[in-house]
This record gives C-alpha cells, structure tokens and sequence, in this order.
C-alpha cells in the first residue's frame, strides 16, 4: 500500500499549487485540507476565525485533517498550523511521507503583502507576524520527514525533487 504524501509548511509558501502538480503527476487524489474546511464550514476561512474563533477553526481543523489522512493514494496539503498537533504529527508519520516546504521569509512576507484571506496576518505589522509564526513553528515543521528548501526554484522543480524522494522512499518501506 502506497503511503500519502504531505505538505506542510507556512502560509504562502505553495503547498496547494504544488500539491495539485504532485497529484496530476502521481494520479492521486489531491486534498487541501483549507478547502475542505470551508466546504464543510460552509465559510471561509477568515469568517470562521471571526465569527467562531481561532480555537474553534484549530478544533475543526484536527478533525477534518485527522480524517482526511486516513484516506489513500492522495496528496494532502496542511493548514499552515495543523502540523503543530501532536495528533496530526503522529497520523501524518503513520500515514504518510511529509515533505516541509521552507521558504525564506523575506519571500513570505512579498508573497502575502496583500493577502486578504489570511485571518493571522490580518491588520497585524507583516513582517514581525510572519517572523514571529516561523520561528514559532520551524522547530515543528522540522519534524517533517523532508525539508524542501523552496527559494530559487519553480513549482515545478520543486515537484519534481518531491517526486523524486517520495518514489525513492517508497520503495523502502
């Protein structure tokens, strides 16, 4: 049985674009677990931080991700913050090979200059909020199976070194 394959990693940093070139290469299923959120949630993302919490969304975030990870052959990319429960950490290394896409943040703080739709970056100073979520979070994300070092290459590339360890660790397991 084929293990799937994770992406984690910050906001901004590519996980759905990258994702969905993954599964198209790998004929999986691709899951954004935000995506799924909101269709489940019926709202988006920033309206169920503001009208139901912070804790609620993290909440319905473990659950949908702790079931979506039991499904097969799929390629699921994590909310920027799911990979810091523990529960999730455990299931996604029984689960699945996980790839932590890393990104400077300096490119980061370009890329969301003028997000709208995400409710951690909103009327906070930029720069200071995204240094300060990655440090918080580069320890965690560390605990990924792999670290892909983003800067300088194309969705593509970066595809195809994902692709090229997960085709080699999976025949190892």
């Amino acid at each position: 049985m084929r293990k799937n394959l994770v992406l984690t990693g910050m906001m901004g940093v590519g996980k759905s674009t990258i994702g969905r070139t993954l599964a198209k290469k790998l004929s999986y299923k691709y899951i954004d677990v935000d995506e799924v959120i909101e269709k489940t949630e019926r709202s988006s993302i920033n309206e169920i931080f503001k009208n139901k919490s912070e804790i609620y969304f993290r909440v319905i975030e473990n659950k949908i991700t702790l079931r979506e990870l039991k499904k097969r052959n799929c390629v699921i990319s994590l909310g920027g913050g799911s990979f810091l429960d523990k529960k999730v950490r455990n299931a996604v290394k029984n689960q699945a090979i996980s790839f932590w896409l890393d990104i400077e943040t300096n490119t980061l703080i370009k890329r969301l200059k003028k997000s709208k739709k995400r409710p951690l970056l909103y009327n906070k100073n930029l720069i200071d909020t995204i240094n300060k979520i990655y440090f918080e979070r580069k320890k965690t994300y560390g605990k990924a199976d792999f670290k892909i070092k983003c800067d300088n290459l194309n969705s593509e590339k970066i595809s195809d070194k994902i692709l090229k360890i997960y085709e080699d660790s999976k025949n190892k397991i």
